[in-house]
């Protein structure tokens, strides 16, 4: 699964993917390699040329004007005071298969937003009066197109069908105390919530039928400090950003601890504020960190390869990032949540590879 990439200039064995140890220092890190470098074709690249791009900036989005059909400049001119919609506090991003629809938790609207490239609009996701979200953090889609939502003040786990149907509400039998992170594992029926305010990860089936639960508050392989978000492995391998302890752990299918990567620090491959992760076709590992305001790429062993972003408003930086989602098609989404938008990027190996260049995100 592993790819090795070869590079100019780095020299410490462990760190790939070039110009990663240009800078001796943290404080260096926000405005080094991680800034937006533009290739011969315009494109905002990392690394920087002339190495070989591995990440391509796609689009952003905040507001309906950034699907091109918000309100014109004469509108503008003349006070038209027709509100256009957009993010206020987003967290959790998913998108459709497709990548023409992009769904993102925003817990100021306490709404899903829907930001739909075809039909170019922004509208929230329409729920019954059953299940009303108060604070939706994170959000998931199955391959039926039903949407899972974690609200953390009702301590719920919502399903949806595609028209907003309530499906099922999960956690009060179980529980739950603040459920955030979220994934699925359709393949081995499952579904696993982070239940942040109890340090543990409860597992359900997709039927909805609670099946188990495992951790506790410590340090130890198994155990947790305020658990956040979840990505899932081709194996089922369940990763689990460690808040508390500055860590992505990883469990078995069966809740087995496997291993662990990440420490507290200001240097590179360390973790201080982590968030959103999500995992690329090829295994690597994305780690937003709200303190670092970047996310970090690492290989399949926990080793540093790539850190994309630093504190700013432009396109490839950050205010806060904070969850994170990958396709099918190795489109990379990050919720930038000061910012109040997302930011798509493009992971281009499987493109090099031979696969596919997908260009349904664009502005």
């Amino acid at each position: 699964m592993e790819k090795r990439f070869n590079h100019i200039g780095a020299a410490q064995a462990g760190y790939r993917w070039g110009g990663l140890l240009v800078c001796i220092a943290m404080v260096l890190l926000a405005g080094c390699a991680a800034a937006p470098q533009r290739a011969d074709t315009g494109e905002l690249v990392w690394p920087a040329p002339p190495e070989e791009p591995r990440l391509r900036f796609l689009a952003e989005y905040r507001s309906q004007n950034d699907l091109g059909t918000g309100p014109g400049f004469k509108a503008r001119l003349l006070g038209d005071s027709k509100v256009v919609p957009a993010l206020e506090k987003p967290y959790g991003v998913t998108a459709s298969a497709d990548g023409q629809r992009i769904y993102v938790t925003d817990t100021k609207l306490r709404a899903v937003m829907v930001f739909d490239l075809q039909a170019k609009t922004l509208s929230p996701f329409r729920t019954d009066a059953q299940s009303r979200l108060v604070s939706p953090i994170e959000v998931r889609l199955d391959r039926h197109g039903n949407l899972y939502v974690t609200d953390s003040v009702h301590a719920r786990l919502n399903i949806y069908s595609p028209q907003g149907k309530t499906l099922l509400s999960l956690g009060k039998t179980e529980n739950l105390q603040r459920p955030t992170g979220l994934a699925l594992d359709e393949a081995n029926g499952r579904i696993y919530v982070a239940d942040t305010g109890a340090h543990r990860i409860v597992v359900y089936g997709m039927d909805g039928k609670y099946l188990h639960a495992y951790g506790e508050r410590g340090s130890d392989p198994g155990q947790f400090n305020y658990p956040v978000n979840l990505a899932l492995d081709k194996d089922g391998n369940l990763y689990v950003v460690d808040s508390g302890n500055f860590r992505v752990q990883i469990f078995a299918p069966d809740g087995t601890p496997l291993r662990s990567f990440g420490r507290v620090g200001d240097s590179y491959g360390a973790m201080t504020r982590p968030k959103g992760i999500a995992l690329d076709s090829e295994g690597h590992v994305y780690v937003a960190d709200a303190a670092f305001n970047n996310f970090q790429i690492f290989d399949v062993n926990g080793n540093i390869m790539l850190f994309v972003g630093s504190l700013g408003r432009e396109p490839g930086k950050f205010w806060i990032p904070a969850g994170m989602y990958i396709d099918e098609e190795d489109r990379v989404y990050v919720v930038d949540a000061v910012n109040s938008r997302v930011q798509v990027f493009q992971y281009l190996g499987s493109v090099m590879s031979g696969g596919s260049n997908p260009a349904s995100v664009s502005h």
